[in-house]
């Protein structure tokens, strides 16, 4: 029933497409290279973990970077600086976490190339803007685009929404300079993609940032597991292989937590992702903890953002 719908949102989409590509809307660009980090399908995809490798990847590479992100779920829309201490009602949840783990500045804002100008003009050091999402923000001008699938669900049953979880049609991907697959097989449906895990067993208090653990620590109890992300299920996964013993309970994307939401667990520890740390830091004790996850990515990955970042320099 909801594939009439779908074809109308493919038509809508593909128009819209089009349309910057022939000129007919104003496309934005940046004076320094923009990396896109998005995905075609709705729900998380572990675009988050990969925008933090790249930035520290990028940094290494002795490059000065700097992050966008629309900040889904701020109650303001204005281009802004995220400080390391913001709250996510303020700037959103995802960039929260990014400026207190990225290490290099982090602006949101609604639109995408108002946010980059602004970034640029508080840190003109930064010589390479990344965008935490945005593949369909056509507005801003990109040089490189990199696609998150997750390995499991993959592109689920192939329509656009409404009648699937698909935001452009698979033949996008063809398009973007690097697919990057988060856990699962990256042959078969798409042999050109590269792999990605998230990994990390150590948990850092809320109440005590001081005192990480790992996951030894919870061996032989009962921990209750929250997760307010696109999809919980890949972190209690996660938390099952390390051998946590969880009762989980799974909220809403972007969830607002508030106190009353972590009660039923008792006196038990309650673990969470870091994204849901950043909205219960207020109200946490010391029965609550962070799993602190990185993304590691195939080696090649790497060679191919220093290369066509090269082209783009050449090209700029």
């Amino acid at each position: 029933m909801l594939l009439p719908v779908a074809a109308l949102f493919a038509a809508i989409a593909a128009l819209r497409r089009l349309a910057y590509r022939c000129k007919l809307l104003h496309i934005e660009r940046i004076d320094v290279p923009v990396i896109i980090i998005g995905n075609i399908t709705a729900g998380g995809t572990g675009k988050t973990p990969l925008v933090l490798w790249l930035a520290q990847f990028l940094a290494a590479s002795g490059k000065r970077p700097g992050i966008i992100s629309r900040g889904y779920g701020a109650t303001r829309t204005d281009a802004r600086v995220v400080p390391v201490n913001g709250s996510a009602a303020d700037y959103g949840d995802e960039p929260c976490l990014l400026a207190r783990r990225a290490g290099c500045p982090v602006w949101v804002g609604t639109d995408r190339a108002a946010t980059a100008r602004g970034l640029r003009a508080a840190h003109p050091e930064v010589d390479v803007i990344i965008s935490d999402d945005g593949l369909q923000h056509y507005r801003l001008a990109r040089d490189i685009e990199i696609a998150v699938i997750d390995g499991a669900r993959g592109l689920g049953n192939g329509w656009l929404l409404p009648a699937g979880p698909l935001r452009e049609p698979a033949s996008r991907l063809t398009a973007v300079d690097a697919l990057v697959i988060n856990g699962g097989d990256t042959t078969g449906t798409f042999p050109h993609s590269v792999g990605m895990q998230l990994q990390g067993d150590t948990f850092r208090n809320l109440h005590d940032v001081r005192q990480p653990v790992t996951a030894a620590h919870f061996q032989g109890q009962k921990v209750h597991a929250i997760a307010g992300i696109g999809n919980p299920s890949r972190f209690f996964a996660h938390l099952q292989r390390l051998g946590l013993d969880c009762i989980t309970r799974a909220f809403p994307d972007h969830h607002a937590y508030t106190a009353q939401d972590l009660r039923f667990a008792g006196d038990h520890p309650v673990v969470m992702t870091e994204k849901d740390a950043v909205k219960c830091t207020a109200f946490a004790t010391t029965r609550h903890w962070a799993l602190v996850v990185d993304a590691v990515p195939d080696e090649s990955l790497g060679a191919t953002i220093i290369a066509r970042l090269a082209q783009a320099r050449r090209h700029g």
